[in-house]
């Protein structure tokens, strides 16, 4: 939960909340648990932060945020709190907030009225860790966002994404942590060629595994190399937001 991050697509994470419920099997092993539950908390007890829920709002270097590391952004229980978090988001138009779910079929009841085709310093993903969940994908198709990414991490098994139009950026990787699971390079070396014959950004954050190689678990490397693509922001539409909220305030 701190406010600097470790993963490499991100700069910071901010959790408004934590605590959350497995649904699939890219969970079982779940970093927040093994957190939650050394330092003997209920991981599945979902409850709002006491000091960090303002963070962004404090942060004045631009900076891509991880929201929601320890929770889901959109998960059931949150429901009395996202509206006070879109404000958090509303108001700090020069940070990128990364919003990662395993329940996008909660967002379309759970977007602000004033969303539209998206806020354009939000970006909307959803993970896929094997192909029968391939369904997050096509409910994320359907969503309005200024851009919408997919992490397929840890991948669990080869995935085949057919048609990725509206996905704007795909991000791979292994599982880590004593009970890893192992990923095979070709299952993350597909989707690197899915990426590139659709004209997607392809992000390969990790190897995965039992043990950190060259600062990163498993190593970052992927046929002799590291696949360090992000997707940038809309400058312009972000002036102009702000603009319109400092206009507001």
């Amino acid at each position: 939960m701190a406010e600097q991050s470790l993963i490499e697509w991100t700069d910071s994470t901010w959790n408004p909340w934590h605590g959350c419920v497995k649904v699939s099997p890219g969970c079982k092993n779940c970093y927040m648990y093994r957190g939650k539950e050394r330092w003997g908390k209920n991981p599945r007890n979902v409850v709002r932060s006491r000091t960090t829920f303002d963070d962004p709002l404090r942060w004045t270097t631009p900076r891509r945020i991880f929201t929601c590391s320890w929770s889901d952004w959109f998960i059931e229980d949150a429901d009395p709190w996202r509206e006070e978090a879109w404000q958090v988001v509303r108001q700090s138009p020069h940070h990128t907030f990364q919003i990662l779910t395993k329940r996008p079929e909660r967002i379309l009841g759970a977007l602000p009225q004033d969303w539209g085709t998206g806020w354009p310093n939000v970006w909307v993903g959803v993970s896929i860790e094997t192909q029968q969940f391939i369904h997050r994908k096509e409910t994320l198709q359907s969503i309005p966002s200024s851009l919408r990414f997919i992490s397929a991490e840890p991948l669990l098994g080869p995935i085949e994404f057919g048609e990725l139009k509206g996905i704007h950026w795909v991000i791979t990787g292994g599982e880590s942590g004593p009970k890893a699971r192992p990923m095979d390079p070709a299952w993350a070396r597909s989707i690197r060629k899915q990426c590139a014959a659709s004209k997607v950004t392809f992000f390969h954050k990790q190897n995965g595994g039992t043990r950190i190689v060259d600062g990163a678990w498993g190593g970052r490397t992927l046929d002799s190399r590291t696949w360090d693509s992000i997707p940038r922001r809309n400058v312009s539409l972000i002036q102009r937001t702000h603009l319109r909220v400092l206009g507001d305030a």
